[in-house]
């Protein structure tokens, strides 16, 4: 009987952990982008297409996912937004970003465009890109992005 309630509570508690690990995203730019720090309402401007260029003067580029529940999360809670006033966002500013498929899509693109900026989850980032801090946290730590 004592064996069954560890495992109950064992389980309880990855069930309830799980999601806290499920939309860690990563804010990422150009190795050629100088840009290594903003502020998170910095980047909510950036990517409801307010803030349009870098402070160097380049074009931003948003690049976002098709279908990424977490990119999908992060950004509506960024942007103080519903899920439908997020969708309504993106019908209407359709030439603000490039869709992508996948998180080594948006990798790949950002690391070619010098203006490119995405976010990833955390597992996918590699060394062909730069990470950039939020409020002064790096991904995985509490505050960094709303999650």
């Amino acid at each position: 009987m004592k064996n069954c309630r560890s495992v109950v509570l064992l389980l309880l508690v990855s069930g309830f952990a799980a999601p806290c690990f499920a939309h860690h995203m990563a804010v990422v730019v150009s190795k050629q982008n100088a840009l290594t720090a903003m502020t998170s309402v910095q980047l909510s401007k950036i990517f409801r297409s307010e803030t349009k260029k870098w402070p160097d003067g380049k074009s931003i580029m948003l690049v976002l996912h098709r279908g990424s529940a977490g990119e999908a999360v992060t950004l509506q809670r960024l942007n103080k937004m519903s899920a439908q006033q997020w969708r309504a966002w993106m019908d209407e500013h359709q030439d603000s970003f490039k869709i992508v498929d996948s998180d080594d899509e948006v990798l790949t693109l950002v690391e070619s465009v010098p203006g490119a900026v995405g976010l990833v989850d955390v597992r996918s980032v590699n060394g062909r890109v730069t990470i950039v801090r939020v409020d002064g946290k790096v991904p995985m730590e509490e505050g960094y992005l709303p999650h």
